[in-house]
Order: structure tokens, then sequence, then C-alpha cells
């Protein structure tokens, strides 16, 4: 997978990882797709449009197929705070954090190799993101999540 296709796969896994794609978050994946040099040249629309697609056939699967494809990519330390970046930027991007936005996050750091410091020189104020509070070894539950229930709201490129 491309570094590009995988940052924008983080926004998301983080994005549908609470089973719900508020229309707030879709601007901001457009916003941060628009802006990022990385995503230049993947066809936004037509990507997430397959990621919906398949979070609706797959379920829990597509969300631990991304953390393993996530562990294996071999990631500098500045695209290992890429992943961090994006994921705290769209985890934040509806004002309402649920926890397992911040269960998944756990996820995603626990296939990175960035230490807490690390982390924190970029987001000081996100140390409750990284407290451990639950095994992030063991398989994430998700409870009442419908996966094929997901809808993806369709937004204009400029």
């Amino acid at each position: 997978m491309e570094k590009a296709e995988l940052y924008l796969r983080t926004l998301f896994c983080c994005m549908a990882c609470d089973g719900e794609i508020a229309p707030v978050e879709i601007d901001a994946i457009k916003h941060i797709a628009m802006k990022s040099e990385a995503m230049k040249g993947l066809d936004i629309q037509v990507v997430l449009n397959d990621y919906v697609s398949d979070i609706n056939k797959e379920g829990r699967l597509f969300l631990r197929k991304y953390l393993n494809e996530l562990g294996e990519a071999g990631l500098s330390q500045e695209e290992e705070m890429n992943v961090v970046d994006l994921a705290i930027e769209i985890i934040e991007s509806d004002q309402n954090i649920e926890y397992a936005e911040v269960k998944f996050f756990k996820k995603i750091r626990a296939k990175l190799s960035l230490s807490d410091d690390q982390i924190l020189a970029n987001h000081p104020d996100k140390e409750d993101f990284l407290l451990p509070d639950i095994h992030v070894s063991e398989d994430v539950e998700w409870g009442d999540i419908v996966f094929d229930e997901i809808k993806f709201v369709e937004f204009e490129k400029k």
C-alpha cells in the first residue's frame, strides 16, 4: 500500500471506527486531503467509496487489516508522526470524541515505534490518548456497532 493510501485509510478508519461517519468528518477529510502533498495523486472520492463498501462487507476485519498493514508498513518516524497527526485531527474534527475513537487510536499507537514523549511534543494536550487503560494487544470489541449500515456522503472536489 502506498503511503498516500495508508494516510487516507488512517483517516477513514479513525472516522468510521465508532460506526458513524459525520458530515463534518467528511469535510475534514476533504480539507486534509486537499492540503496534503502526500495525498495529491489519489482520487479521494473513489477510494473513500471503496472503503465504505469494504467496511460494510468486512466489518471489523477491515479495521484489523488496516492495523496489520500499518504495523507492516515500515514507516519512518516522520511518517509515523504523520499517521498520529492525521488520526488525532480526524478524531477531533466533529468535536465529539468517542471512547471507541480513542481506543482505536491506542491500537494505532501500539503499531508505531514513536515514544510517548515524541507524540506529546507535537500534541501536548493528548496525554489521555496515551494512557494505558486498555490492553492494546487484545482484539477491539466494537460493541453494538454495525458496519453494514455505514453510509457515505458524497462531497465535491474543488
